[in-house]
């Protein structure tokens, strides 16, 4: 494989201007008005044009290379993720959120700083590079709805691979993690209802309660891992949430039980919904009541394209620190872009030192740092992928 010089990003006082700005001003998913504004802004400062998503907030744009004159080649796309969460900040930043309740707890800010630094990079070097970018700075990962609605919308139709990234507080900055191996697991979020015969709590005998059967389901549902499972492929079936009743001396004829089942290989998330289904309804039948079942495949697993990974992971070195992949239980709605082309992810460190918070805590940390590795992972790796597509 032809391995061409690194490109490298300068992070000047500008772009750290512009994360502190998204960091402080965070909005939740498809709400991103602002935010998505302020991006128009910056794009169009740089003479790239910007719209908004089709979907309603978020933000696009397209670069065209010009490298021999004519530009003509693939389409890919760079996505950043642009949503905080319903988080009340206590990470003692200085520019710690001014939008009370809401936090880049996940730092997209990081993404979004990163692809806008890349943005500039690739509109000034045209002559680099021929094919297409879209700049795809998208809502609503955090609800897992942003990339499905943009896959519904068409946006993705005609781009021939996607490249994605995820800072990760467990790798330092400077500290790349891409390869072929999953990268974040497949999510399920399961709800079961079960509805039974009521009756005063003084004569259980008159009723069928539920509260008996929801116990057992539970606790014969943690044999799915341990009885079902291979030790060596990672399986998490968690129930986070217990519903049922409203006074003390009735006993329900509703209740129900939540949670999630967290996966790598297609194989293992069949098998936990066909235990999962065996287990809640035989359990039901047993105790004489009825049961109903949600099981929402939330995200598939995350894996690269092989050949892209490849393509990429022999360019990290030259620009930064490659490492392996820790496979994260999150879930990740980039995998929905799956559905329509060739995927493209990377961990980049945001972190890494003594006692850091993880993603999703208030006290969370990116440092400014991880900015210049995420914008010359996006710069480098739509080169290379531009140069493997053509």
């Amino acid at each position: 494989m032809m391995r061409n010089p690194a490109e490298h990003i300068v992070v000047d006082e500008r772009l750290l201007s512009i994360r502190r700005h998204l960091h402080a001003y965070p909005e939740l998913g498809f709400h991103e008005r602002e935010t998505s504004a302020y991006i128009a802004d910056q794009l169009r400062d740089h003479g790239i044009e910007a719209s908004l998503n089709p979907v309603g907030s978020g933000v696009l744009a397209v670069i065209r290379g010009c490298a021999d004159g004519h530009g003509e080649g693939p389409h890919i796309g760079l996505r950043a993720d642009i949503d905080g969460l319903p988080v009340t900040e206590d990470s003692g930043v200085a520019n710690a959120s001014r939008n009370a309740g809401v936090m880049h707890a996940c730092g997209h800010d990081i993404h979004m700083t990163g692809l806008l630094a890349a943005a500039f990079w690739l509109v000034e070097h045209r002559d680099r590079f021929n094919g297409s970018v879209t700049l795809v700075f998208q809502p609503a990962e955090e609800t897992g709805e942003g990339a499905q609605a943009l896959v519904d919308s068409g946006v993705v139709d005609d781009i021939d691979a996607m490249i994605g990234t995820h800072n990760n507080p467990d790798y330092a900055p400077g500290q790349i993690a891409v390869g072929t191996e999953p990268m974040m697991a497949g999510c399920v979020k399961f709800a079961v209802t079960l509805h039974a015969q009521g009756t005063h709590a003084g004569y259980p005998h008159m009723g069928t309660g539920p509260f008996e059967a929801m116990a057992s389901m539970i606790l014969a549902l943690q044999t799915v891992v341990s009885r079902n499972e291979t030790p060596f492929h990672p399986l998490v079936l968690s129930v986070t949430q217990v519903h049922g009743g409203d006074v003390w001396n009735v006993i329900p004829a509703k209740a129900g039980f939540i949670g999630t089942v967290r996966y790598f290989y297609p194989d293992d998330g069949a098998m936990a919904r066909r235990r999962f289904h065996e287990i809640v309804e035989r359990t039901a039948a047993a105790y004489d009541i009825g049961a109903d079942i949600e099981w929402n495949d939330f995200a598939i697993p995350l894996v690269s394209d092989p050949e892209l990974a490849r393509a990429a992971m022999r360019d990290v070195a030259q620009y930064a620190s490659l490492e392996p992949i820790k496979p994260s239980m999150a879930g990740e709605d980039f995998c929905e872009y799956a559905k329509k082309t060739r995927l493209l992810f990377a961990f980049i460190g945001s972190n890494g030192t003594p006692g850091h918070h993880g993603l999703h805590s208030p006290r969370f940390v990116a440092l400014d740092d991880a900015i210049e590795p995420t914008a010359e992972f996006y710069v480098n790796a739509a080169l290379r992928v531009l140069r493997e597509l053509r």
